[in-house]
């Protein structure tokens, strides 16, 4: 979808949430897809595709891998940005692949997260035992 040069200087003009919406395009996912690979609610990529939010630096970073532009891209319109994606299996594969490392580091973050809550928890209770002896 980006590869005529009046594109750059579009994307260039654009806003973060245009970006957003023109890489997820290109990489023809829908915005449900592209929110379950990245970990995220629909109605958070949406409202980032609206420009009613920014997505936090991580999230940007996972996004530009998933989406196949590079993060300064997404900010600013300069940098590599999205290409025309062929149908060939090889291009498929990629894209998959690199849907699937995003969505391994979702998870891992939030599996520390959940450790987190579960180590806290822990304390409390231990600490309550102990209280109670």
């Amino acid at each position: 979808m980006m590869a005529r040069k009046d594109d750059a200087d579009f994307a260039q003009d654009d806003t973060l949430g245009g970006r957003i919406s023109l890489a997820r395009e290109a990489a023809r996912l829908t915005m449900a897809q592209a929110a379950r690979r990245l970990g995220v609610q629909t109605a958070s990529w949406k409202a980032w595709e609206c420009d009613r939010a920014d997505p936090r630096s991580n999230r940007l970073a996972m996004m530009a891998g998933l989406l196949g532009v590079s993060p300064s891209w997404l900010l600013t319109g300069v940098g590599s940005g999205p290409v025309e994606r062929s149908s060939d299996e090889v291009t498929d594969l990629l894209r998959e692949l690199r849907a699937a490392s995003a969505e391994a580091v979702s998870s891992q973050q939030r599996v520390e997260i959940l450790l987190a809550k579960l180590e806290h928890h822990g304390r409390r209770l231990a600490a309550g035992t102990m209280s109670a002896a």
